[in-house]
């Protein structure tokens, strides 16, 4: 385990408000995997024993509908966990996990994070921020799908990646655009309109990276009523 990806760990929702001693037992028993672009993490309806943090590059949550379309539920990449109320549930997973990029994850077993619950009952505490912070990505993404302008939603969904406040700043995307199309319910060619729309925003995009000149002004365009975003 580097001393890097404890750090980044430690700073994570699922672990952030953990006491540091029950965090460190925690980590101590956690297993750091590298997966390749295309590998699968696990699939949709296999028993849930584990939650996952990401560490480096970047995973898609998704189910495939009846009719064979697959859905993109979630996008996440480094700092962000997943899979822990379906792990904690002793449920099976509802979606399936994949690498979309070359990956780095750690592997936290539920029965551990469970036994650090029992012993020290601060440590639940973790847990609810990461479940609220998941049910308040969700009602934010059912919100911007219903009230935004595509071009909000993909500014939106940089200021999620950026992790400076104010200034310029520069973001990795996926490479698969598809990938975060899906994400924000729109169409490859949407995507593609919305990425020209934002060079007006400060925005400007080179294969997978995105710089940004003022995040606080993308903030706020993100943020402004649709009717003045579709008039610029």
């Amino acid at each position: 385990m580097q001393p890097e990806y404890k750090a980044l760990a430690r700073k994570s929702l699922l672990l952030g408000s953990m006491p540091a001693e029950e965090a460190e037992l925690l980590l101590s028993r956690a297993i750091v995997h590298e997966y390749d672009r295309g590998q699968t993490i696990f699939l949709q309806g296999e028993t849930a024993k584990a939650i996952f943090i990401v560490l480096q590059g970047w995973v898609k949550l998704y189910r495939i509908a009846p009719s064979g379309a697959e859905a993109v539920v979630g996008v996440f990449t480094k700092g962000r966990s997943f899979g822990e109320a379906a792990a904690f549930r002793g449920d099976v997973y509802p979606v399936s996990a994949e690498a979309v990029t070359q990956c780095t994850l750690m592997r936290i077993e539920a029965e551990d994070y469970l036994r650090r619950i029992r012993e020290t009952p601060d440590t639940a505490i973790s847990l609810l921020s990461a479940t609220f912070a998941h049910l308040h990505n969700l009602v934010a993404q059912i919100e911007a799908l219903k009230a935004r302008t595509g071009a909000q939603r993909v500014a939106e969904f940089l200021c999620e990646l950026c992790e400076c406040e104010t200034g310029s700043c520069e973001v990795v995307l996926p490479y698969d655009k598809i990938l975060i199309a899906g994400r924000l319910g729109m169409k490859p060619e949407s995507l593609s309109r919305a990425f020209a729309r934002l060079k007006s925003e400060g925005v400007s995009v080179k294969q997978n990276r995105a710089k940004i000149d003022d995040i606080a002004h993308l903030r706020v365009y993100a943020e402004e009523d649709p009717a003045q975003a579709w008039l610029r």
